[in-house]
């Protein structure tokens, strides 16, 4: 154990080092810019359209270059284009936001990633998003560029909500580095939320533990258009909750076989544990989408091939129609800390290619947003 204690304050020192070199308050992460065809792309428009909108200047103009031939733009002025050219499908008046749970038993399957792209993506359409990050071990907190060991705090967490020292969220917010995101961080002490959750069941019989994170969030649900919640790989009380809080789940799901076999008990997991916390009390839960992202996915492995019908067979149309691959762009952005829609304008067309899913998965997860929201107005329009 001596030899084992050893290896860890090794393996420590090095990922601190690397980690400081790569998140250094003076190299902090910087938002990417956007040129003129990047922003009409986004927004919708076509050449006149922008022209003339830029014309009227309402809207942001951005920085001309030297020559005054290119404009680029800030994420934040972009992003005030897209909610321009957009601002009829976005969140309705009124309605609160989806919250969008990012689930699975395994490390590795790019569960991380997927909540950040798609938050980012999200964002990029011109939503506010807020995401928390529940897994003890910072991951996606550390993708924002803020270091989970020095720069977290217990009241930048979800703990001291899950404790029942806070009765919202709201305290623990923070802005980012990404406009319109933003993070509820995670850090090593957030491994106490587990034992102070099974605390308070044991104090109080009447105590319903599943739904602490749920109800710290309703007041903030009305501030943003979408909350993205990034879940540890296991089946705790802090998943559970996190579950439970959601309106959606999103699976990332490489299509090999042990993880398809884990998918598995992931759900029969989830469906017991639900039935005899919740069910047992008489109490309901309906979500109103859950899919199934095929992620790490290569062109070049005919085994997943197979897995991917057996994917196909066992989710149906849970199983979202697209596929993200495993781009040289994607493993480059993860090792600089970031994902791909860091890179800046300009970057080659591997980007592009790495992009082109999360875009469409964004798209599809959008659409369910607004399958919400509609049922929303409906269920209102009925109690009304």
């Amino acid at each position: 154990m001596a030899d084992v204690g050893m290896q860890a304050d090794r393996v420590h020192a090095v990922v601190s080092q690397v980690r400081a070199q790569m998140l250094a308050p003076e190299v902090r992460k910087q938002a990417p810019a956007f040129n003129a065809g990047q922003i009409q792309t986004l927004a919708g428009l076509d050449k006149a359209k922008y022209d003339y909108w830029i014309k009227q200047g309402e809207l942001p103009t951005g920085k001309l270059s030297p020559s005054g031939a290119k404009r680029e733009f800030t994420l934040a002025e972009a992003r005030q284009w897209v909610r321009a050219a957009r601002g009829g499908e976005l969140r309705p008046e009124g309605a609160a936001a989806a919250t969008i749970a990012i689930g699975n038993f395994k490390g590795g399957v790019t569960k991380t990633t997927t909540a950040l792209t798609l938050a980012q993506g999200l964002s990029l359409r011109g939503h506010r998003v807020l995401v928390i990050d529940c897994d003890p071990q910072g991951s996606l907190t550390t993708l924002f560029g803020i270091l989970p060991d020095t720069e977290v705090h217990e009241a930048d967490t979800i703990l001291p909500l899950l404790s029942g020292s806070e009765a919202s969220i709201r305290p623990s917010i923070r802005q980012t580095y990404w406009d319109g995101i933003d993070l509820v961080a995670a850090a090593p002490v957030l491994f106490a939320a587990e034992f102070a959750l099974a605390s308070r069941q044991a104090e109080s019989a009447d105590f319903e533990v599943w739904r602490v994170l749920d109800e710290g969030l309703q007041d903030v649900r009305g501030e943003y258009d979408v909350i993205v919640i990034d879940t540890p790989p296991s089946l705790g009380y802090v998943t559970i909750n996190a579950l439970m809080a959601a309106n959606g789940i999103v699976m990332p799901l490489p299509p090999n076989a042990l993880d398809f076999a884990s998918s598995a008990q992931f759900w029969r997991m989830f469906k017991d544990v639900t039935d005899q916390m919740v069910s047992q009390r008489g109490a309901e839960k309906t979500f109103s989408f859950i899919s199934v992202l095929p992620t790490k996915v290569q062109s070049t492995d005919q085994s997943a091939t197979g897995v991917l019908k057996w994917m196909s067979a066992a989710y149906a149309e849970r199983l979202l129609p697209v596929e993200v691959p495993t781009t040289v762009a994607a493993s480059a952005a993860s090792a600089a800390f970031g994902t791909v829609f860091d890179a800046s304008a300009g970057d080659p067309r591997t980007v592009k290619r790495a992009t082109a899913a999360y875009e469409r998965v964004t798209e599809m997860i959008e659409d369910e947003m607004q399958k919400y929201w509609r049922k929303q107005a409906e269920r209102k329009a009925r109690h009304d």
